[in-house]
């Protein structure tokens, strides 16, 4: 992932805060019959194959289209509030579930909506069981709300979005991992220089 990359390459000079951004804040509504949620699965299919697009970069991550009968998501809250709980933990421990939701999703075709899935990626990672429950602390959606709340307010319109702590505006989408150390350049230089 570029934005991994970047942290790892301007380490101690630049520090990324991932904050929420949701793509689908509200829950879908169940399915009416077996065919409607196979019509779901199927469309939900179709537009993954989307996801190839950014798969196919050299620095783009990996992607496969949905192959699994799971799912389709419901909404984004749940692996968001899990990420929150994960980070309650310490940075070590948000980062490897960060990583964890993202393969699981992008890659292995699992649903990051259903709690079950979701408890067994955060023990995967070795992760405190006990500190699962945190991601049913109202706080944590409150706080997950404010972030998408104050995202949609800089722009962000999808996934990645990029503000710099200095700036209301945000960076929206894929962008080559050059541009990022370009528009970081500028910015560490305008530090240096006030």
């Amino acid at each position: 992932m570029r934005l991994r990359r970047i942290e790892a390459e301007y380490r101690g000079r630049v520090q990324f805060e991932w904050r929420s951004y949701l793509l689908r804040p509200t829950p879908r509504p169940p399915p009416s019959s077996e065919q409607r949620a196979a019509e779901q699965l199927e469309k939900f299919r179709a537009y993954t194959q989307s996801w190839l697009r950014p798969g196919s970069d050299p620095d783009g991550g990996e992607f496969q289209t949905w192959h699994s009968d799971e799912g389709p998501p419901s909404h984004s809250v749940p692996p968001h509030l899990v990420a929150k709980a994960a980070a309650g933990v310490g940075q070590q421990a948000f980062d490897a579930i960060h990583e964890r939701l993202l393969r699981a999703y992008f890659q292995e075709s699992r649903d990051i909506t259903d709690w079950a899935t979701l408890k067994a990626l955060w023990l995967e990672v070795g992760l405190p069981e006990e500190a699962f429950a945190e991601s049913e602390n109202p706080a944590l959606a409150e706080q997950v709300f404010a972030e998408h709340r104050e995202a949609v307010e800089s722009g962000a319109t999808g996934v990645p979005a990029v503000r710099r702590a200095d700036d209301s505006v945000a960076i929206v989408g894929a962008h080559p991992i050059e541009m990022y150390r370009r528009w970081i350049e500028r910015a560490l230089s305008e530090a240096r220089s006030n």
